[in-house]
């Protein structure tokens, strides 16, 4: 019984939760406590997957609720790891092709980046990687994570912001790079991608997205206040940032200037959310649990 449970919340957690969150606009108002929902679904989604072939293999197996010697049931068993193999294997091979591909794009972006840009004064890089301009004139900014992090500003956005709305722009960046967004977005891409593709939820790491960049303008608004954080949104709107980067412009900024207008802490929302993450992590580890005892 309790391996079925486990079976339905691995479906709920993959299939219609990913779904059904971004339909909560409420969570965008605690971005931080939100990025742990997501992240404690997307973990114990794979917990669930990974321990339901073995357990339902020992389910067949057992009788009453001792576990029989693994010798007795070797062909079973072996059936029962090779699937939760398989399932860990994708994740690996995911893993291990997108941060490969991904750190390649940033490598190659960044040599591009320092052979046509123009490195602005060391006042204005401050400490969490270099300030590079590049002569374009559509107002842009992005960060380049990795080991040797760049902010990348276009000389449009020189010219069109003003030094307050600049240093919000900069504080923006400089947060992703702090914080290692980078790294949670790759998380979040690896889980999305080793999914097949009937199941996989484009909307859900569109609302994933959008939360890191929620959780950047909060940080700016923190250093420079939310008017010049909202007002170089607004500037930025029509900028492109590669792929691999982190950029402060960018869809949804409709939504982000309607948030910085809500500076409120949202202190009930945000212990709700995290409220919700604990459970979601603790349902299918209880389950698996007894299932392994042999409980229900």
């Amino acid at each position: 019984m309790l391996t079925v449970l486990l079976l339905a919340v691995a479906v709920l957690l993959t299939w219609p939760v990913p779904r059904l969150l971004p339909r909560v606009p409420a969570l965008e108002r605690v971005p931080g406590p939100a990025l742990l929902l997501w992240q404690a679904v997307s973990l114990s989604a794979v917990f669930a997957a990974i321990c339901l072939a073995p357990l339902a293999v020992l389910q067949f197996v057992r009788d009453g609720s001792s576990i029989p010697h693994p010798a007795a049931n070797l062909p079973m068993l072996v059936l029962g790891l090779a699937i939760s193999g398989l399932v860990l294997g994708r994740l690996l091979v995911q893993g291990h092709r997108i941060g490969r591909n991904l750190r390649a794009a940033r490598r190659e972006h960044a040599e591009l980046v320092d052979l046509l840009g123009e490195p602005a004064q060391p006042v204005a890089a401050g400490s969490h990687g270099p300030l590079t301009v590049l002569a374009h004139p559509t107002p842009t900014a992005y960060c380049i994570p990795g080991r040797r992090t760049r902010v990348v500003l276009t000389d449009g956005t020189i010219r069109a912001l003003p030094d307050e709305e600049l240093a919000a722009v900069l504080a923006h960046e400089r947060a992703h790079l702090r914080h290692r967004h980078d790294l949670v977005l790759e998380f979040f891409t690896v889980l999305h991608t080793a999914v097949p593709r009937a199941v996989r939820s484009d909307r859900g790491i569109g609302e994933v997205k959008l939360l890191i960049e929620l959780l950047a303008d909060r940080m700016a608004a923190r250093a420079v206040g939310p008017v010049p954080v909202a007002r170089a949104l607004v500037e930025l709107a029509g900028g492109a940032h590669p792929d691999a980067t982190l950029g402060a412009g960018g869809g949804a900024a409709g939504r982000r200037l309607e948030l910085l207008a809500d500076p409120k802490p949202h202190r009930m929302l945000a212990a709700g959310t995290l409220a919700a993450a604990a459970l979601v992590i603790v349902i299918p580890g209880v389950l698996a649990w007894g299932a392994l005892l042999g409980v229900g």
